[in-house]
């Protein structure tokens, strides 16, 4: 991703913008993790640490603007959609603020339900 001013060019890596989704993402309640992106076609279903957020994440650039992929895995009780939305506005407003770059759409894939010992 990159843009350009009067000062020079920013160039931002994916990875980055994936990282930043995915922390963000984490924050919101009900999320307990992210699954892989490919976690459909290994059939390896195991919560990804913090360092490998931006494997739950992918990112697509059109027309100078963002796409952003989730993949997630929700707490058992929570209104499943409420989490989604909250996910949705939490990374968008994050990313757009932190990066200046524009998130055209936040999709969210719920790869999972899990329950909390408490």
């Amino acid at each position: 991703m990159e843009f350009t001013n009067e000062f020079g060019t920013v160039s931002i890596h994916k990875d980055v913008i994936a990282t930043i989704a995915g922390a963000s993402a984490l924050e919101c309640y009900g999320l307990i993790g992210m699954y892989s992106r490919n976690n459909v076609k290994d059939g390896f279903s195991e919560l990804l640490g913090l360092e490998n957020l931006n494997k739950g994440v992918e990112i697509k650039s059109v027309d100078g603007e963002i796409i952003i992929d989730l993949y997630i895995v929700v707490t058992y009780g929570t209104k499943i959609n409420e989490v989604a939305y909250n996910v949705i506005d939490k990374v968008k407003y994050t990313v757009e603020s932190i990066t200046g770059l524009t998130v055209a759409q936040v999709n969210v894939n719920v790869q999972g339900v899990r329950v909390i010992n408490s």
